[in-house]
């Protein structure tokens, strides 16, 4: 459970637009989108992030951060460098000590608006009247991003299951491949 005054980044990875917030409870301290679609190559991009990460941790000074992890991609290239960009935002918080979260989609979305099915409308709508603010003129990334710092700054313990939310440490983190490959043999080719 973090503490009322605790300071959270939320981060929506993406290798194009990443959203990025950072909360204290129910006052927002930031949100803006960082966009590196306009760098070619993606090393550039994924250093970007990992720079401006790490920026935003030292600026707001913010004491651990919630990521969504991504379950789905359009194809697997998609999904791969949406997990690169994903990665360097973890490796920017992790390297100046914050502890890491990961939350996946369901669980954000039941954090806020009860359902684990709504839609990303339903939890910018919600979420916006939660916190406060006029989200008509903040792109989707920043609402998603709010919604990840938000959920993870009022987390319960129905929310923090091993099925929705992860913790990520640098020693002894488990492989998230090999636990799937353990649970789904059938599903791996020799």
């Amino acid at each position: 459970m973090t503490r009322p005054d605790e300071i959270v980044l939320g981060v929506d990875p993406g290798s194009r637009h990443t959203g990025l917030a950072v909360v204290r409870g129910h006052e927002i301290l930031f949100v803006d989108v960082l966009h590196t679609a306009s760098l070619n190559d993606h090393a550039d991009r994924i250093s970007e992030i990992y720079d401006t990460v790490q920026a935003v941790i030292r600026r707001w000074g913010a004491a651990s951060c919630a990521i969504e992890t991504p379950v789905y991609g359009k194809d697997p290239l998609a999904l791969l460098k949406l997990g690169r960009a994903q990665a360097a935002a973890m490796l920017a918080a992790i390297n100046l000590d914050l502890p890491v979260t990961e939350y996946y989609p369901k669980a954000v979305k039941k954090s806020i608006t009860g359902n684990g099915n709504a839609s990303k409308e339903q939890v910018a709508r919600m979420i916006g009247a939660v916190l406060k603010v006029d989200i008509s003129n903040l792109p989707k990334d920043a609402t998603d991003a709010l919604a990840v710092a938000w959920c993870h700054s009022v987390r319960r313990p129905e929310i923090v299951r091993s099925d929705v939310a992860r913790p990520v440490s640098r020693r002894g983190a488990k492989d998230p491949w090999a636990e799937f490959a353990r649970q789904n043999p059938k599903r791996i080719r020799p």
